[in-house]
């Protein structure tokens, strides 16, 4: 079963030129159920390691979207008053006013709003995501993208605490756990993410890291 849209969903342009957004589509679609989640974020032979990152920040971000879009009518001001992780946890949105930074409490939906709002600025900007291959990626572009990530994980977390008994009931759990398997072993992979930020999930992080590395053992041994 697959997240449903709704009107907080707004797919964003893909920032690569129509062949290589192709290609790469194509390079995914292949090596979807074929190969390990792990091994499926790795990136692919000959390929330019920040196109890679930008493609799949681009589906990273429309996955989100769509599952915070399924539950948007049950994650409201009312029954999240505030972006949280369980009990212990908190998150606060900064950004920059008048040269200075600020950190405003939000409900979780202002928040996850916001989030997807700012990153979709960042991914509209030519001079981040370019459009065309020919033109590089800002010298900053890793920053930028750690940044995004952390952010994006908060969604992540803030559902598995508090909205993962409905997606369950909703019959999506298969989707989104399949959705965040493949985000935390490509953030993983990259370095994108602090294991001081992924502490509200590090016992389910464990698990999986665990799970992939017996999997990838068995299958030497097979060999």
């Amino acid at each position: 079963m697959t997240f449903k849209k709704s009107s907080v969903f707004r797919a964003t342009r893909s920032g690569f030129d129509e062949e290589k957004q192709r290609e790469l589509n194509q390079y995914h679609k292949s090596t979807s159920g074929r190969r390990s989640v792990r091994k499926s974020v790795q990136l692919p032979e000959g390929e330019i390691l920040n196109e890679w990152l930008a493609y799949n920040t681009v589906d990273f971000y429309n996955q989100i979207n769509m599952i915070f879009g399924t539950l948007s009518d049950y994650c409201t001001d009312e029954t999240c008053p505030m972006m949280t992780a369980g009990k212990k946890y908190e998150y606060y949105w900064s950004e920059i006013r008048e040269e200075k930074k600020i950190y405003l409490k939000l409900s979780a939906p202002q928040y996850i709003q916001k989030l997807m709002d700012w990153t979709q600025a960042l991914l509209d900007d030519p001079k981040i995501f370019s459009p065309k291959s020919e033109i590089p990626f800002p010298k900053n572009f890793l920053e930028i993208l750690k940044d995004i990530y952390k952010r994006l994980f908060r969604v992540y977390t803030h559902i598995f605490y508090h909205h993962y008994h409905l997606i369950t009931t909703l019959g999506f759990d298969q989707a989104f756990n399949g959705s965040f398997k493949r985000f935390l072993f490509f953030v993983l992979e990259f370095n994108l993410i602090t294991k001081t930020e992924m502490k509200p999930l590090s016992q389910l992080i464990e698990s999986l890291s665990s799970r992939s590395k017996k999997k990838k053992h068995s299958q030497k041994k097979k060999n």
